[in-house]
């Protein structure tokens, strides 16, 4: 990948990072992830961010220490939860100058037509502005999102929503194996891969916590459908220091799927 080549990037990063496991938001994390695409802007890149974690910190806040499946309760939690997680993001991306702004999206209002390219015009527009989306899925009022939705589904729509060259998956883990790596001390991190062979499909784990919706299997699903226009898409772990620009530094971490094309 050229990396002087990519022009938009979508960061998107899980619930089990952003609250470090479901002990409250990693403010230490975000401000780290926040410096490195203030850096990413200054060299000239776009950058939109898709986070979960809404209703992960609403059940701390909450007080909750299970994921209820009461769907009123999760719609509570999410909207508690996504008041921390817009003040977290804005003072985080203020300290280097930068607006941010909030985003929240659906599938349907990506499927529809007029939606759609509502929602790609403010996206622009805002993208142009300077400032840094930071998209979540609407869980506070759409229960099928909660029920089926993950944001790695929501990420890969976007970048094909804008056409970003670059879909980055922030994990707790280092990216895709062979194996799962908890449970098979013979798995090995691919580097390379193709973005929707059906084999690695086959070979995604679960979700690693109650807090994570998907697992490795969504991200491989969400590369490819981010494939769909050409864009590569990088699952790494979130905990790799410096992850962003060292991406964007041309170092491999990581896998990379690629839509072969």
């Amino acid at each position: 990948m050229d990396t002087q080549k990519v022009k938009r990037i979508v960061v998107k990063v899980g619930s089990s990072l952003v609250t470090n496991n479901g002990e409250g938001l990693d403010h230490a994390a975000i401000a780290m992830w926040a410096e490195q695409m203030a850096g990413l802007l200054k060299a000239g890149h776009q950058v939109l961010m898709v986070s979960s974690g809404a209703i992960a910190e609403g059940m701390q806040r909450l007080g909750w220490t299970q994921r209820p499946h009461e769907i009123h309760q999760l719609q509570a939690a999410a909207a508690v939860g996504q008041m921390g997680l817009v003040q977290v993001y804005e003072s985080s991306f203020a300290r280097f100058n930068l607006r941010s702004a909030q985003v929240l999206l659906t599938n349907a209002d990506l499927a529809d037509t007029e939606r759609n390219a509502n929602a790609k015009a403010t996206l622009e527009t805002l993208l142009s502005l300077g400032v840094v989306p930071i998209i979540n899925e609407n869980d506070t009022v759409v229960t099928d999102e909660i029920k089926f939705g993950d944001n790695d589904n929501l990420a890969a729509l976007v970048v094909n929503l804008i056409h970003a060259d670059l879909l980055v998956i922030l994990t707790d883990q280092g990216g895709l194996f062979t194996a799962d790596p908890r449970q098979d001390a013979n798995a090995t991190l691919m580097s390379d891969a193709l973005a929707g062979d059906p084999a690695l499909e086959k070979m995604a784990g679960g979700a690693a916590s109650q807090l994570s919706k998907g697992g490795m299997l969504t991200k491989v699903l969400a590369a490819k459908v981010a494939a769909q226009t050409g864009a590569t898409t990088i699952i790494a772990s979130g905990h790799t220091v410096g992850v962003l620009t060292r991406l964007m530094n041309g170092e491999k971490i990581g896998t990379r799927l690629t839509s072969g094309g």
